[in-house]
């Protein structure tokens, strides 16, 4: 089955690295698939888990936002965050997830002046950071 070469690199590593068949990416604009030979493109990414398919299996990452290019024998990942699931601390990410509901939900009661944006990213981030470690996130 033909590969195509993706690298997700974050500020202070390359997370990823290896021939894969297909990358599933959340972009700004929606939903894209990647396959070998994909035609080249540049979009920004939303926090959301990739998946990537290799030697018949998925596996996914977690990313922050950023974004992509795509060549047709390469796809380069620049994420402002990327995380592998083994690196992820659950406990932290639900901890995080609940916090910035909180905050939402303080927001539109008018109990707290808080950064709607701010909150929304944050939730956005620990959603895609449990979404990586196979969790439900409703």
């Amino acid at each position: 089955m033909a590969t195509i070469k993706l690298e997700i690199v974050s500020p202070d590593k390359v997370v990823y690295a290896a021939d894969i068949e297909m990358l599933i990416v959340r972009a700004t604009d929606g939903e894209l698939g990647v396959l070998p030979h994909h035609a080249p493109l540049v979009t920004g990414l939303v926090p959301h888990a990739m998946r990537i398919k290799i030697d018949g299996e998925e596996k996914l990452v977690a990313v922050g936002g950023g974004f992509m290019e795509v060549q047709p024998e390469k796809i380069s990942v620049l994420a402002s965050v990327a995380e592998l699931p083994e690196d992820i601390d659950e406990e932290r990410a639900s901890q995080s997830m609940a916090r910035a509901k909180k905050r939402i939900e303080d927001y539109k009661a008018g109990v707290e002046d808080i950064n709607i944006i701010r909150a929304e990213a944050s939730l956005k981030r620990a959603a895609a950071r449990l979404t990586a470690l196979g969790k439900h996130i409703e």
